[in-house]
């Protein structure tokens, strides 16, 4: 069961958009991550190429969690907004739910829910020119 101080740790790490870190620092050498309904990515090492992976398309990715944080037991639930710049311009905002297991003091599996129809970016506004 996680303290509150490493929780608040937690979502500071994040919030400081350092994601890899957080997992680095964060999650058991097996954590697992899911998304939705889709198969989990397992192992820390995976999960860090993931994001990685993820970040090198993005210009940019903040995010913010949205209180209250759910705390029961070994079980944490944690509202998130997320907002990515991509490289080509576009933009996105998902909010997702983020519901997880810990062992101790580390995340052993997260499952992430969310609406897949923010997934989509968003094309760049054009500013008009006069000619």
């Amino acid at each position: 069961m996680p303290t509150a101080e490493t929780v608040e740790r937690f979502i500071a790490r994040v919030e400081q958009n350092a994601y890899v870190e957080a997992i680095e620092e964060f999650y058991t050498a097996n954590a697992s991550m899911q998304e939705n309904q889709a198969p989990p990515r397992i192992g820390r090492d995976t999960l860090v190429a993931h994001e990685r992976q993820v970040l090198a398309n993005a210009l940019a990715v903040t995010s913010i969690c949205v209180r209250p944080v759910f705390v029961h037991g070994d079980r944490v639930v944690i509202r998130w907004v997320f907002r990515f710049e991509f490289l080509d311009g576009r933009t996105m905002q998902m909010e997702e739910l983020a519901y997880q297991r810990w062992e101790g003091e580390r995340i052993a599996e997260e499952r992430f829910f969310y609406d897949p129809a923010q997934t989509v970016p968003k094309s760049p506004t054009r500013v008009a020119t006069q000619a």
